[in-house]
């Protein structure tokens, strides 16, 4: 395996701009995941990696070595796609055994790592089917296989799991990760999925508009995101907002309630501030704001309340199925410690 840097890349189609100097050090062995809605920059990054797209400034490396001009069948990658992109007529052996035998591998070498890939992905009872006969779970296990199969230096996963059910992603979610804790293996994959980039990664990489926004471990950027984008994005239901101003040690929101914000005593030039706070950690409680309530979404494991707070969304979850018969209104109130605040620039302040 390898380690991968990536250097002040940049990415033009003419005058339009899609990557704005990306910097990224990738250690041997770990886990990346690129997240952010579509459009973001995430997939043109990880085909620049690749070799699928051409760098239009700034320097990829592979294992110390300088990969830009590299053709990608000579960067030692292994690519797994959204479509499994399957040979038909192939069996599941031969799928996974086709670029070995294309490098003319011996034979005794292919069936050796055919048997411990398939061994690796439990698709030793199909090594004789053919991608017709295989649900797309298996056909999306037999695309990373023909990986595994390569040893490659890393591996680029390209939303992988979207053609997949709920019940299939989870599935395969799970086997990913297992086969990345057995082989140790670099490996860097796009999702805009931010459920997926929590499960499955060392470190991620939180995209938009071409920035890198954020790069953390997941509990990171759900604990302390940098900005209100990272926020939003990452955590579902996404995190509420609310605007207000500064006001002594405090800030006041629009209805004039007060929240008792220490850390803002050494933040002399703020003036409007955003407070966030997750559904989670907005608490149901008598001596608390009124809000409408607009929606109540049972999941199961807890419940949802979509609500109006002066004016604006506003959701709440709990696992209190009392919450299911709420009145018109419900009270709730917002813990200091779980408060995040944003200065005008939408950055975190430090607390």
């Amino acid at each position: 395996m390898a380690s991968i840097q990536i250097e002040n890349l940049k990415k033009s189609y003419g005058n339009f701009s899609v990557l704005h100097g990306i910097d990224l050090d990738i250690a041997d062995g770990e886990f990346i995941v690129l997240v952010g809605p579509s459009g973001c920059g995430k997939s043109t990054l990880l085909r620049m990696i690749a070799g699928l797209e051409d760098v239009t400034d700034g320097e990829i490396r592979i294992a110390g070595k300088r990969v830009n001009e590299l053709h990608p069948k000579d960067r030692d990658i292994a690519m797994v796609f959204q479509s499994y992109a399957l040979y038909p007529h192939m069996t599941v052996a031969q799928n996974m055994s086709y670029s070995l035998r294309l490098r003319k591998t011996p034979k005794e070498r292919i069936a050796s790592a055919v048997s411990a890939a398939s061994s690796k992905l439990g698709l030793d009872p199909f090594l004789e089917r053919r991608p017709k006969a295989l649900s797309g779970g298996q056909r999306q296990r037999v695309a990373m296989g023909r990986a595994i199969v390569r040893e490659p230096k890393a591996f680029l996963f390209d939303e992988p799991l979207s053609n997949l059910d709920a019940r299939l992603r989870e599935q395969m979610r799970a086997e990913i990760k297992k086969m990345h804790g057995d082989l140790s293996a670099t490996s860097i994959y796009v999702t805009h999925d931010q459920i997926e980039a929590m499960t499955l990664a060392d470190r991620i990489v939180a995209m938009h508009g071409g920035v890198i926004q954020q790069v953390g471990s997941p509990l990171d950027l759900y604990d302390r995101p940098a900005n209100m984008f990272v926020a939003g994005f990452i955590g579902s239901p996404g995190m509420n907002f609310l605007e207000g101003r500064r006001e002594m040690n405090g800030v006041r929101l629009a209805d004039d309630t007060v929240l008792d914000i220490p850390q803002l005593s050494n933040c002399s030039d703020l003036d409007n501030v955003t407070i966030g706070i997750r559904p989670e950690h907005v608490t149901l409680t008598s001596e608390g704001t009124n809000a409408a309530v607009e929606l109540v979404e049972p999941t199961g494991f807890g419940i949802i309340l979509h609500l109006s707070l002066n004016g604006l969304p506003f959701k709440v979850f709990t696992t209190d199925r009392e919450a299911l018969r709420p009145g018109p209104v419900v009270p709730v109130s917002f813990p200091t410690r779980y408060l995040h605040v944003f200065g005008a620039d939408g950055r975190r302040i430090s607390n």
